[in-house]
């Protein structure tokens, strides 16, 4: 299993540059044109070229895995292992200019999350981690440096983040926004893969989001769990297909289920 999830590993944060730097080109641009999906969520030919670019390397590497992505069709494996892929994580920040948005790229095998990749073009920078093997971070010229979440015991003396409030209205769990606010020391909505990222760098304590999709969650998991904290559905389980997450640094867990369960 090591060797081969060592080489998913390196090429997860290779193609997930490659894709970045593609996108990245776009976003300097700017001007782009802005089609809607059937969800009415926005997409960019930046987004489908990055998906294309991702699969493309896969393919000429491990032809015979899964791929899961959020433009293209869903492409079915035999070795086990799947790759689950979103080009540009947050394309609304994408398409204003804002250089928060992220490539995520997930591994996992027979269901089991191994691998993620967070890497924010814009930013320069690249969080990545894989079961067994740590939670790293390339930033300002900086390699392979280990990541770790932060001490803070209690929400009271942390800072919160969502990735927009319109979703706890959307799912009728207002309330709990209200006690995660009126609780943290600071909210703040950076939101999307930015600030699942701050969970795992030790700036933030906990991150919750009432909606989310497999693409948007499949690389949080195992980069949160080997950098010491958690990524959970609102019930506590460690999953990506809930269709929900809260990530945090492990030690204010039980406090932020209490607040999102009421």
């Amino acid at each position: 299993m090591t060797d081969v999830l060592s080489q998913r590993f390196a090429l997860a944060c290779d193609i997930a540059k490659a894709a970045g730097k593609h996108t990245l080109r776009y976003f300097l641009q700017g001007d782009l044109q802005v089609d809607l999906k059937h969800d009415a969520t926005p997409v960019t030919i930046a987004d489908r070229e990055a998906e294309e670019l991702i699969r493309k390397q896969i393919a000429g590497s491990f032809p015979s895995d899964g791929i899961l992505g959020e433009e293209l069709s869903e492409k079915p494996g035999t070795s086990g292992w799947r790759w689950i892929i979103d080009p540009i994580d947050g394309t609304k920040s994408f398409i204003h200019g804002v250089p928060l948005y992220a490539v995520l790229i997930g591994v996992d095998f027979q269901e089991q999350s191994r691998i993620g990749v967070i890497h924010l073009p814009a930013l320069g920078q690249t969080v990545y981690a894989a079961t067994g093997q740590g939670a790293w971070q390339d930033r300002d010229n900086q390699k392979h440096q280990p990541i770790r979440v932060s001490q803070t015991k209690t929400l009271s003396d942390g800072l919160f983040l969502t990735s927009g409030i319109s979703g706890f209205h959307r799912r009728g769990a207002w309330p709990a926004f209200e006690r995660l606010t009126k609780t943290a020391k600071l909210t703040r909505t950076w939101g999307d893969a930015y600030g699942y990222m701050l969970v795992a760098t030790g700036e933030a304590e906990a991150m919750v989001d009432p909606q989310m999709s497999i693409w948007d969650a499949a690389a949080l998991l195992p980069i949160l769990q080997e950098a010491g904290g958690t990524f959970t559905d609102w019930q506590g389980r460690p999953t990506i297909s809930a269709g929900e997450g809260i990530a945090t640094n492990g030690l204010v867990l039980d406090e932020v289920l209490k607040y999102v369960r009421g």
